[in-house]
This record gives structure tokens, C-alpha cells and sequence, in this order.
């Protein structure tokens, strides 16, 4: 009797490597994935262009088929918004960045961005901290969490952690923005959901779109990966819910 073998799963063609380079635990490369999952499911293989800063994310594209530039920290808004200008709007252009880089030294160019409601998505991946440069404190820093730069906990002295989606949701330019813990099945799919409204939005050229995904960072959080991610489902998911907080279908 024949035995019949169907595939039901690969990684995505896009992907390089199955690694990634990361360190243990870190999500980057689930983000990866997940990038490469929305866009060859919505069939825009060769049609995006990425764009990364330094940190964490800064060799993102270096693993992908997918065509990217690298800017100076915290200014890939605007470079992707020089590239969806230049080519006339007609590719998908988003960005990958860390918690430090797009909310800290990049908050202008976001913030900016999403004023003019330039059409293009960006992704922000929220590890708590600055996690290539020894784990600082970073604008999303939990209020307690202990840091290179905060070893008693951060307190009030240090300010409090930024909800970027929640702030840019009020914004006129906006018309998508959530958060999603791609740490478990139902979270992954939740991400890949979000992600795919996010690149419709600007496809359908009706404003910035954002996407924030938690991330592990078990080096410098000095945990092991499992304690990683049970860290994030009773600490970081109650600082950062899940959730679509904005989501326009269609211009006013």
C-alpha cells in the first residue's frame, strides 16, 4: 500500500537561514518570520522594501530575500518615507525596530510621520530594554524592572513606560495600530493577523499603520528562555495588553 505524504508546513521562502543569529529566547526571529509569512501570503514577495536602524534589528534584512536599507538609529521613518516617495508610493515599505530606537531616539521621526500620515507601516519590537548595547534602561523599561542602568528597579525618578500604539491611535494620520505577543501559538497567529490589516492599510493608502510585538530578551533580563517567557506573560502582558487600539478602513 502507497503512503501518501503531504507537506503542510515549510519555512517561508524568504527566510535565509533557520537561525537567524540571534540569542536564545529572542523573538527576533520569530519576527522575521512572521514578516516573511504576511507578505508571501498576501503575495507581495518582491514588492516590499524594509528599512532597519541600528540595534537589535539592525541585521534584520542581512537574513531575508527581501530588499532593505540600513539608517542611522531611530531614522528609518524617514528614510521609509523617502523611499515610498521616491518610488511614487507604489511599493510596501515598512520598518523593523526596537523599543529604544523607534520610542526614544527615533519619537520625533514617528511621531512626525504619523502627523503627516505618511503610508507606510512600521514595527516596532519591544524588548524592554536596549538589548545590543548591555540592557539599559529604554523608554518601555517596566516600572520596577531592573536594568544595567536602573540595578534597584525603575521608579517614578526615571518616568514611566511609553504605550506608543495607545498615543498613536489618537493621531489624526493614523489608521491602524496594535500590539501583539507573538510568545505562544494564539499570539504568533494574533501578530500575523495584525500584521497583515497594518500592510493593507497603507495598500489601500489610507495612512500610517503600526504594529508593536513583544519581545524576550533573556540575556540581559538574566533569565533563562522558559523564564523569559513567563516573565512576559505575567509582567509584560499586563504593562502592554494585546490589542487593536485603531484600525480605519477607509479615508473621511
Amino acid at each position: 500500500m502507497a503512503i501518501i505524504k503531504e507537506k503542510v508546513y515549510t519555512k517561508p521562502k524568504s527566510k535565509l537561514t533557520p537561525g537567524g543569529g540571534n540569542c536564545a529566547g529572542c523573538h527576533h526571529s520569530i519576527v522575521q518570520k512572521i514578516v516573511c509569512e504576511v507578505l508571501e501570503e498576501m503575495g507581495l514577495e518582491g514588492k516590499a522594501i524594509g528599512v532597519a536602524g541600528v540595534g537589535c534589528s539592525f541585521g534584520f534584512f542581512a537574513m531575508l530575500n527581501i530588499d532593505g536599507s540600513n539608517c542611522a538609529h531611530g531614522a528609518a521613518p524617514a528614510v521609509a518615507t523617502g523611499i515610498k516617495h521616491a518610488l511614487s508610493g507604489k511599493p510596501l515599505v515598512f520598518t523593523v525596530q526596537g523599543d529604544g530606537d523607534c520610542a526614544a531616539i527615533g519619537g520625533g521621526y514617528v511621531l512626525n510621520a504619523a502627523a503627516r500620515g505618511e503610508k507606510i507601516t512600521i514595527i516596532m519590537v519591544n524588548n524592554a530594554n536596549y538589548g545590543t548595547t548591555g540592557g539599559q534602561l529604554a523608554p518601555t523599561t517596566l516600572t520596577g524592572q531592573v536594568t544595567s542602568t536602573t540595578p534597584y528597579g525603575r521608579d517614578s525618578r526615571y518616568g514611566y513606560p511609553i504605550h506608543l500604539p495607545e498615543i498613536l491611535a489618537e493621531m489624526k494620520g493614523v489608521a491602524f495600530s496594535a500590539r501583539a505577543a507573538p510568545i505562544n501559538p494564539a499570539g504568533y497567529q494574533r501578530a500575523k493577523r495584525f500584521l497583515k490589516t497594518a500592510f493593507q492599510r497603507q495598500l489601500d493608502n489610507i495612512g500610517l499603520s503600526f504594529v508593536e510585538l513583544l519581545s524576550a530578551c533573556p540575556p540581559n533580563w538574566h533569565m533563562t528562555p522558559l523564564e523569559a517567557i513567563q516573565w512576559m506573560e505575567e509582567k509584560m502582558l499586563a504593562e502592554y495588553p494585546e490589542g487593536v487600539f485603531k484600525d480605519v478602513t477607509k479615508i473621511d
